[in-house]
């Protein structure tokens, strides 16, 4: 009789083929719980209109300078050409990139 030694390396690619095969259907659920995007600010939201924060900076009257917007503001994170993007103010949030508030500072640089 002719003994063979076990495939290892066949069964293990039969192994984690029916793992992945198996996990497949929850990836997207994970997927989607961790790139979830924020919510956008509400004006209604107390904490923000005590700031005054509108979306279009140019519909504020307390606005003292015509070029301050969330995207030129020391506090603003999103990235340049996007819609919209975090707040340092608004914690879990995003602002409009053309939208202002009295919180306003001027970007460095």
């Amino acid at each position: 009789m002719d003994h063979h030694a076990p495939d290892n390396s066949r069964r293990r690619f039969i192994k984690l083929t029916a793992i992945g095969l198996a996990a497949a259907p929850f990836a997207n659920a994970l997927l989607n719980g961790t790139a979830r995007a924020a919510d956008m600010v509400s004006e209604s939201d107390p904490q923000v209109s005590a700031l005054g924060y509108v979306a279009d900076a140019t519909k504020s009257d307390k606005r003292t300078d015509a070029t301050a917007a969330c995207h030129n503001c020391g506090l603003y994170t999103g990235k340049e050409g996007e819609e919209s993007g975090p707040c340092a103010i608004f914690q879990g949030k995003l602002v409009a990139a053309n939208g202002w508030c009295t919180a306003w500072v001027k970007k460095a640089g």
